[in-house]
């Protein structure tokens, strides 16, 4: 399955079958993302590979370690490997398909904004679970 940004500069591809996935709902994602929460999913690094457009990816850190990574032509988030493990965190709002793919989890709905009325599938957490736990509920082949 192949992701493009909005501009079409930066471009990917997912081998397999896509993860199952999740809603972010904490006051970074939504800052990121200009919305009530982060649609993404992760897998892992074999399945993930760049298609052009590496170079043109700008970053920014928070002191957190919550990483932004997104297209310096049109801002786009792009993805990005997740805190050193061998995963990459997808925003799947630039996915290029019409398959039917399936939420498992709304995150941080303790964070959430008073606005916010989420009424996601999935699993509701109040905060982030077990990262390992969490990567199984989704799905994530083992790198």
């Amino acid at each position: 399955m192949i992701g493009k940004c909005l501009c079409g500069e930066v471009a990917f591809e997912i081998l397999g079958s896509i993860p199952r996935l999740y809603q972010c709902h904490c006051s970074l994602c939504r800052k990121q993302s200009g919305t009530a929460s982060n649609a993404a999913t992760i897998v892992g690094a074999r399945k993930f590979r760049w298609l052009n457009g590496e170079q043109a990816i700008s970053s920014w850190c928070k002191d957190s370690g919550f990483r932004s990574d997104f297209c310096a032509t049109c801002g786009s988030p792009v993805p990005n490997p997740l805190r050193g493990l061998p995963y990459y965190w997808i925003p799947v709002g630039l996915l290029e398909t019409d398959a039917p793919l399936r939420f498992a989890a709304q995150l941080h709905l303790a964070s959430r904004a008073s606005w916010d009325a989420c009424d996601g599938d999935g699993l509701y957490y109040d905060s982030m679970p077990d990262l390992s736990a969490f990567l199984e509920l989704l799905g994530s082949d083992v790198p």
